[in-house]
């Protein structure tokens, strides 16, 4: 079975007091359905056409189906509406090959 994986790269962070109680609840809410963060930072050099300035995450689930049953729990959910729409952000729920 093919590993899940969250890739999201904020173009800004949106209020940092939102970005904190979303922070609060999104982190365990991943970590309790088996999320691992892998990438979480900014810390990058760009190549080629790369871009730089995103805060880059990168979060590896045990296969793709977790990967989206987590990004559609509940919980998570919760913790997105904390970012309510100051949140601009590339969010993509990919599979591996």
């Amino acid at each position: 079975m093919a590993k899940g994986y969250w890739v999201s790269a904020h173009r800004k962070l949106p209020d940092p007091d939102r970005y904190a109680a979303y922070a609060k609840l999104a982190v365990p809410a991943i970590e309790k359905v088996g999320g691992r963060f892998l990438v979480r930072g900014i810390t990058e050099t760009a190549v080629e056409n790369g871009l730089t300035g995103f805060n880059t995450v990168v979060i590896e689930f045990d296969s793709y189906e977790k990967a989206i049953a987590a990004y559609h729990s509940e919980d998570y959910q919760k913790a997105v509406t904390e970012l309510g729409e100051t949140q601009d952000r590339d969010f993509r729920i990919m599979s591996a090959i």
